[in-house]
């Protein structure tokens, strides 16, 4: 497994969690009118394992999952459902709200 990254934030309507593959960071991704750039300033966080971001999921309000290996996590463990997630230019983007 490669490096995943993890960013937590506290705002007024809870915790906002984003995962991505580390080597993502500035990429941007097109599908047609559909546009998504890995920016540093959102994504960029620890280094972290799978025990310490499904704990982070487990607790957020709102999750942005980009990369292969972490929405694969995410599905893994019963976040997202396979369905819902968007391939983007070779990359895939979920996201979670935790009502």
């Amino acid at each position: 497994m490669g490096e995943l990254l993890l960013n937590e934030r506290e705002t007024g309507k809870g915790r906002l969690v984003s995962v991505c593959d580390a080597e993502l960071i500035g990429e941007t991704f097109e599908n047609g009118e559909l546009s998504l750039t890995v920016n540093a300033d959102f994504y960029e966080g620890e280094v972290a394992d799978e025990e310490a971001i499904v704990g982070s999921l487990a607790k957020c309000s709102v999750a942005n999952i980009v990369g292969t290996e972490a929405v694969e996590l995410a599905i893994e463990h019963g976040f997202v459902d396979e369905e819902n997630v968007l391939d983007i230019d070779g990359t895939r983007h979920a996201q979670l709200l935790m009502m």
